[in-house]
């Protein structure tokens, strides 16, 4: 930058005064800053700032005096040289004036040099003022940052240290947590970005009275999925990835969420994870648009509530996924025409089993049978297909929807007491039923409807399998292997462009194979729409064509 404006100064003074007639001790003056000889520089140039003399050189002779004071830490001299042509129509303006700002910084008057700053019209000198701003300022008081931030928010400089320092600490005012928020939702350009990966997972692990959810008589299908993420995390950081992962109880209870929220750690995530119930969620996703922060579900296929949103995704793929997914599987195999679909009462499960009538009957489908379906009538809704010892069924296959173990279990049973080929499609969650075993059926009728199928066969399965066992002394659960994929594929994803963007990499990759899993696509799309169903043979798991 010094020698170009070296030249950009003799050439101005070309245009005015042949090289010939430019004074020695002028010349001498240029020839010691750029040998860094600043002080005989300064001396040298003295003589030159009497703009009734000199005219226009006296401008250049200012600021080449200012450049050199600043190098031998003399701001007070850098600005008593500059002043006298602020103000000056010249064609270096704003270069002086950013000199003058860094001159004001380092004479410890931010203020003066914040308000110069405000003047540069140039974009480029106006870049490199925020960056001046930043390295200056880092280290400033809260009370300076925050009293002055509405006069100075356009500086992004100014605004990358507030976030800065206010990120560091570890217990924030009032005053502080509306200043960070107000930085960052102001989506101001280049904060300076780690490329470290912030995870923020909210989850409810006790509630309101602090008693853990899971010894109220719920399933502990959160603290499997937590304890994934925890071991993803250890496991990426062994393989030298940089990551940090914060934990945050909401403990069922809105008020605590909205608290959680105004955390510096969540303000500054890169992603978070969490939390599952709706009400909840639909909290985080709301915040999650307004801050720009990628928000991720990581159980959920009700995806509806999410499709006009930019940053809310679900892990797994939505019941529009899961329908297309198993009526492209049937249409493939020509099995027949005729349909049944069995259900239970979840919200999951209904909402497919009516995307599948609609979309089955427009594929030309006829649907036998529609039941909700229970432990108690599971059974009896089968045989009234036919599926029953010494019949033919009266349908070409069956659909049933569910992931309670409790209608599984009647289902296998009267499977290993008939002899039926009849194709029957459940979901992937039965590959984990205890009770089930596969290879001793004589005809090998069961198909799985993928969501988020693991792949337990692969490499990185039995790596992960061993970290796992290794850790908490028990093979790792379907929820405990979701919750390390799902930190497997944030990684994957992760592609920091002045700051973490996922949707640029998942709409570049279209379809990626998973780690633990089969794979994913979310091009275009929030949810990951790779489903297919899979059939077993020989033990291991293919995708039918």
């Amino acid at each position: 930058m010094r020698k170009t404006l070296l030249l950009l100064s003799l050439f101005f003074v070309l245009g005015n005064v042949s090289a010939q007639n430019l004074p020695e001790n002028y010349t001498k003056a240029k020839s010691a800053l750029s040998t860094q000889d600043y002080w005989s520089s300064i001396n040298l140039f003295k003589e030159f700032l009497d703009e009734s003399k000199f005219g226009n050189l006296s401008y250049y002779a200012a600021f080449h005096t200012a450049e050199a004071a600043l190098k031998v830490n003399q701001p007070a001299l850098a600005i008593e040289s500059l002043r006298p042509i602020y103000g000056k129509a010249w064609d270096q303006s704003d270069e002086m004036i950013y000199l003058l700002a860094v001159a004001y910084f380092q004479n410890s008057q931010p203020l003066e040099g914040l308000r110069m700053i405000k003047q540069i019209k140039n974009e480029a000198i106006l870049a490199k003022s925020y960056k001046a701003t930043f390295e200056f300022l880092k280290g400033s008081t809260p009370n300076f940052l925050i009293t002055n931030l509405e006069e100075f928010k356009t500086n992004e400089g100014y605004t990358a240290a507030l976030a800065k320092m206010l990120e560091e600490k570890t217990v924030m005012s009032a005053s502080e947590r509306m200043a960070l928020n107000q930085v960052l939702k102001s989506g101001v350009k280049g904060l300076p970005k780690d490329e470290i990966l912030d995870l923020v997972v909210i989850l409810p692990f006790t509630n309101g009275s602090g008693q853990a959810i899971s010894s109220l008589g719920a399933t502990d299908f959160m603290w499997e999925l937590y304890q994934g993420i925890e071991a993803g995390v250890k496991q990426l950081k062994s393989q030298g990835a940089q990551i940090n992962l914060n934990t945050f109880d909401s403990k069922r209870d809105l008020n605590q969420l909205n608290v959680i929220l105004k955390d510096p750690a969540v303000l500054a995530a890169d992603v978070i994870i969490g939390p599952i119930y709706p009400d909840e969620s639909e909290q985080v996703s709301s915040f999650a648009e307004a801050q720009k922060i990628p928000f991720i579900h990581p159980l959920s296929n009700l995806g509806e509530r999410f499709e006009q949103t930019e940053f809310s995704y679900l892990f797994r793929p939505s019941v529009a996924s899961l329908s297309k997914g198993v009526v492209s599987s049937i249409k493939s195999q020509n099995w027949g025409k005729s349909v049944a679909i069995g259900f239970s009462g979840s919200a999951r499960d209904e909402r497919m089993a009516q995307l599948l009538q609609e979309e089955l009957t427009q594929a030309g489908f006829r649907i036998a049978k529609s039941q909700k379906v229970d432990p108690k009538s599971v059974a009896s809704f089968l045989q009234g297909l036919g599926v029953r010892r010494g019949n033919n069924p009266d349908v070409n296959q069956v659909i049933l929807l569910t992931d309670d173990p409790a209608i599984a279990q009647p289902v296998f049973a009267l499977m290993e007491s008939i002899s039926t080929s009849v194709p029957l499609l459940v979901m992937d969650s039965w590959l984990g039923f205890n009770f089930a075993n596969y290879e001793m059926l004589e005809f090998p009728n069961f198909y799985f409807i993928s969501n988020n199928t693991p792949k337990f066969e692969s490499e990185e399965m039995t790596q992960f399998r061993k970290l796992f066992y290794d850790t908490y002394l028990v093979n790792p659960s379907l929820n405990v292997i979701l919750g390390a994929e799902l930190v497997n594929w944030i990684s994957a994803n992760a592609l920091f462009v002045n700051d973490y963007d996922l949707r640029i990499s998942l709409d570049q990759k279209g379809y990626h194979p998973g780690k633990l899993t089969w794979g994913f696509n979310f091009q275009n799309t929030n949810n990951n729409t790779y489903s297919p169903v899979f059939k077993l043979e020989s033990g291991e798991l293919i995708p039918l064509r």
